[in-house]
C-alpha cells in the first residue's frame, strides 16, 4: 500500500514539473527576444553610403547636418506602420540617439534627403531636440545604426517620446527589422 502511494506521489510530482515546463515554454515563446524577429526580406539602403561604409560629411555636424536618402524594400504586407531609429552605440555614454521617426506609412519607398515622411512623428533625440542630428563623434570612428522596424500597429506616442519610449511601445509588435550601418570619424 505504501509503495502504491509513493508511486502516485512520484507520478504527481512528475506531472507538476511537466506542466511547469510547458507553461514556461509557452511564456518564452510569447515573449520572444528581438533576435527572433523575421529579418528575411525587409531592407534599408542608402544611395549616399553603403552598409558599413563611411557616411559622407554632408550628413554630419561637419557638413550640412541633414539626413541622408534612405530606401526601404520588402516591407511585410501586413505592416501597419514603420519606425526608424538612428543611434550611435559607440558613444561614451554607451548609446546616443540621433533620430527617431515612427508611424511612417508602410507603403512608403523611403525617406528623401533632408526630409521626414509626411504624417510621421519625430521624437526627441539625445541632442534634446526633435528631428535628425547627424554623426558628430568627439573622437575616433563611430558606427551609426539606421534601424527600420515594420510594426503590426500604429504607435500612440507624442513627439516628446524618446528612443526608450518607442522601444517599449514597439515591444511585441515588430514584424520585421532591417539595419543599415554607416561609419563616421570627425574631422
Amino acid at each position: 500500500m505504501a509503495g502504491n502511494r509513493n508511486n502516485f506521489i512520484a507520478i504527481l510530482i512528475s506531472a507538476v514539473f511537466i506542466l511547469i515546463a510547458l507553461a514556461a515554454t509557452a511564456i518564452f515563446k510569447a515573449k520572444a527576444p528581438q533576435s527572433a524577429i523575421n529579418r528575411e526580406f525587409m531592407q534599408i539602403t542608402s544611395s549616399s553610403f553603403k552598409n558599413s561604409q563611411p557616411i559622407p560629411e554632408k550628413f554630419t555636424c561637419d557638413g550640412e547636418d541633414i539626413n541622408p536618402e534612405l530606401a526601404f524594400a520588402d516591407v511585410p504586407a501586413n505592416a501597419q506602420s514603420l519606425a526608424l531609429i538612428v543611434h550611435d552605440p559607440d558613444a561614451p555614454s554607451g548609446d546616443f540617439t540621433h533620430w527617431t521617426v515612427w508611424n511612417i506609412v508602410p507603403d512608403i519607398s523611403g525617406i528623401a534627403e533632408n526630409s521626414a515622411p509626411q504624417g510621421a512623428v519625430q521624437g526627441v533625440t539625445d541632442f534634446g531636440r526633435t528631428g535628425y542630428s547627424g554623426p558628430c563623434p568627439h573622437n575616433g570612428s563611430h558606427h551609426y545604426h539606421f534601424t527600420l522596424y515594420a510594426l503590426d500597429t500604429v504607435l500612440d506616442l507624442g513627439a516628446s517620446a524618446t528612443k526608450l519610449d518607442i522601444e517599449e511601445a514597439m515591444d511585441g509588435h515588430v514584424l520585421a527589422k532591417a539595419e543599415l550601418i554607416g561609419v563616421y570619424e570627425k574631422k
